[in-house]
């Protein structure tokens, strides 16, 4: 009777086994399927809080009344670090920031020694990383889908190239002071700190100055998958007054926006298929205003003793951000915390790719139904 009895056993257990899965399945339904997104915009702009930007005494009406009111308002939107380039950098790579990349680079080096370290991180100090270090733009390039980093004012000079701009290896950076003409800041284009870019023919054809951007925008089969605009150092609000007699800060990078918002969601491109996500690079940086809390467990980068830079704390503050698409309800507000490593891990969702460095965090949360929450069949967008 024991061999009976034992298989009896054994029948149970497999029994309440799968009992437990079909429950543990019941508890953690899939996620729903994301929208057909075919082209992500971002616009970033510079150095402000989220109560600054997005409050009821703004500077930038468009962004702060306008957009939100067109799209998804996320009140939760964080930097990861201080100061700016780390912020970019993080964006379309997954890398946390270094000394030297939280001082926006003065000098334009090679990242050493650039070893791959846990969570798909670079170990080391300097600027441009390894080749082995991948971004979303590679990603991409390697299925067969386009990108474009369109920055105002590259072109502008009349000794440096057209496009895929940047300082020479170890050299200083003298773009980081704007000048008459010319307020192009490489610390603002992230793509000329990867060798995986600059060393290869794509640089110069797909990053680019701003100008380049309406041709594109004219058809679709031009509209590139992913696009990364930095407006110049007045229009994305980090100098004020501007060295052109502009004013700067908010209200300039509000008229940024008020021009090339409508050229984006005008186009057949976004109309169809197409996401644009407006933010900040990181809050501010020092004085009484100075931000550098986090959200969504972000981890302790190993390159640098302090995320914040300047400011003690773990990320790069709240900037917030507006999400605008036509599978984006109009005038929704999310309070879900995301930041720029889940921005990245959004995007690549959205194309089907693997997740970079921290874009990979476990339990980081990419955009899903609760920002994509418009119907399907149309969308409230615009």
């Amino acid at each position: 009777m024991t061999r009976p009895n034992r298989i009896t056993r054994a029948r149970a257990l497999l029994v309440a086994l799968a009992v437990l899965c079909l429950l543990a399945g019941a508890a953690a339904p899939a996620r729903a399927a994301l929208p057909p997104v075919k082209h992500v915009f971002a616009i970033v702009l510079e150095n402000e809080n989220a109560d600054t930007s997005f409050g009821p005494d703004s500077q930038a009406p468009y962004l702060a009344q306008t957009l939100t009111a067109q799209g998804q308002f996320l009140p939760n939107y964080y930097a990861v670090t201080h100061e700016s380039l780390g912020n970019y950098i993080a964006m379309i790579s997954g890398q946390g920031s270094n000394i030297e990349t939280q001082s926006d680079c003065q000098f334009y080096d090679d990242m050493l020694p650039g070893l791959p370290g846990p969570d798909g991180q670079a170990l080391g100090q300097g600027c441009v990383y390894p080749s082995q270090f991948l971004t979303v733009a590679d990603q991409l390039a390697s299925e067969g889908l386009s990108w474009k980093g369109y920055m105002e004012d590259m072109g502008n000079s009349a000794t440096e190239p057209q496009s895929c701009r940047h300082p020479a290896l170890n050299s200083p950076d003298d773009t980081q002071t704007a000048e008459v003409g010319d307020q192009y800041a490489a610390r603002h284009n992230p793509f000329v700190y990867f060798h995986s870019i600059i060393d290869s023919p794509a640089c110069a054809q797909n990053d680019v100055p701003l100008d380049r951007l309406p041709a594109d925008l004219s058809s679709e089969k031009t509209t590139p998958s992913f696009a990364l605009i930095s407006p110049n150092l007045c229009h994305d609000g980090h100098d004020s007054p501007c060295v052109d007699g502009e004013p700067g800060g908010l209200v300039s990078a509000d008229a940024f926006l008020r021009e090339w918002v409508p050229r984006i969601t005008s186009s057949a491109a976004y109309k169809r298929s197409g996401l644009l996500v407006v933010t900040f690079d990181e809050a501010e940086d020092f004085g009484s205003d100075a931000d550098a809390s986090a959200c969504c467990d972000e981890p302790q980068f190993p390159n640098t003793p302090n995320n914040g830079g300047p400011t003690q704390g773990r990320g790069g503050g709240r900037v917030g951000a507006v999400a605008l698409s036509r599978f984006v309800r109009a005038g929704s507000v999310n309070e879900t915390p995301y930041n720029h490593f889940s921005l990245l891990r959004s995007a690549e969702d959205l194309f089907g790719l693997d997740h970079l460095g921290y874009a990979a965090q476990a339990g980081l949360k990419p955009f899903g139904d609760d920002v994509f929450n418009a119907s399907r069949t149309g969308g409230h967008g615009r």
